[in-house]
């Protein structure tokens, strides 16, 4: 059988910034049989998310994640649809989904490393479960509730960076949910910052490439700030930190601002932002989601039971095509979206 396949055509180096043509669509075949235990899928979406880029490296920098290698098929989180089953638990019809799903428009598959869907728990929105219902809104609860230590009556106030992309859009809404008095963000456009507040209950939000952010902050957090979801890094990162409490918390989810440069993760601070975290007493440790796949099945339940009562806004960019994925992951890592970016393959 004949499909459309995005391999990996170049490697942007570890200090250089991704371009769509470090991928390249091409022709390939897979075998017109399936073995016993076997699926045959179409790929109905990929996504596209910031820490692909450490697998543009020879060296990911991680002992979870594994490079992409040059002319061979990449992949990531994807959904399909069963067309042909040896598997006694998945039928013809069936969505599933698959954490490392393969860039390509059919696949054959082991059915025991996929997971079935039902697209009632999001409204029939399948695309939902590989973001506000998939790892990146279990990155933002458990994040939340694992590292972000927000407790009833505490009175606390946190702040989002990168709280436009796929997982700072959830995370603020998630922290107001799970009870923060005040929720500020941090993004790169007077349209990103007036989504989160008008859309999604985010009590206000600073445009960091306009005016003085540590400024900002000091007017928008009075009483500092004791929870901060960081998913950028850099001198958004340290402006914060610089006015974070006693005793807080930073929830250390990403560092895109950092993903194009050869350091080590999490990255350093400078010695005056690291001489305020340890005098504060501020946590700020690594947090992986896949540490927490225990409480996976509950977590996904309680975010789609949001989705439904509409108190989880969810925002997707969505890219039509295979031959755009590229395209769509340059985009992605230059902050040109809002929420998650999905590429769809087909109908």
């Amino acid at each position: 059988m004949i499909i459309q396949r995005v391999v990996l055509n170049s490697r942007p180096g570890k200090n250089g910034v991704p371009v769509a043509e470090n991928f390249r669509l091409e022709q390939s075949t897979i075998a017109d049989t399936i073995q016993v235990g076997q699926v045959r899928v179409r790929t109905l979406y990929l996504s596209v998310d910031p820490y692909m880029r450490c697998r543009m490296n020879e060296d990911t920098g991680s002992d979870y994640l594994l490079p992409w290698q040059l002319s061979e098929v990449a992949d990531g989180g994807g959904i399909g649809v069963v067309e042909e089953s040896k598997h006694d638990n998945l039928a013809k019809g069936d969505f599933v989904t698959s954490f490392n799903w393969p860039w390509q428009t059919v696949a054959i598959l082991d059915g025991s490393l996929l997971q079935k869907l039902v697209p009632q728990l999001v409204n029939g929105r399948l695309s939902y479960f590989l973001g506000a219902a998939g790892i990146t809104g279990l990155t933002a609860l458990l994040g939340i509730r694992e590292k972000g230590h927000v407790a009833v009556g505490a009175n606390q106030t946190m702040v989002v960076s990168g709280a436009a992309g796929a997982c700072g859009s959830l995370a603020g809404q998630v922290g107001r949910l799970e009870v923060c008095s005040r929720v500020v963000g941090v993004a790169g456009t007077d349209e990103k910052c007036s989504i989160l507040v008008r859309e999604m209950g985010f009590d206000a939000a600073i445009n960091y490439k306009k005016g003085n952010v540590a400024e900002q902050l000091r007017e928008l957090c009075p009483g500092g700030v004791d929870v901060y979801f960081d998913n950028v890094g850099g001198d958004i990162s340290d402006a914060v930190i610089s006015q974070m409490n006693q005793n807080s918390h930073i929830i250390l989810c990403g560092q895109i601002s950092q993903y194009n440069k050869d350091v080590p993760y999490p990255p350093p601070l400078p010695p005056d932002i690291e001489k305020i975290q340890k005098e504060r007493n501020i946590t700020r440790e690594r947090f992986l989601v896949l540490n927490y796949m225990d409480k996976q099945e509950a977590s996904v339940l309680q975010l789609c039971q949001w989705i439904q009562e509409g108190k989880l806004k969810v925002r997707e960019t969505v890219v039509e095509g295979l031959a755009n994925i590229g395209a769509a992951f340059q985009s992605m890592m230059n902050g040109g979206n809002i929420g998650k970016q999905i590429v769809s393959v087909s109908k």
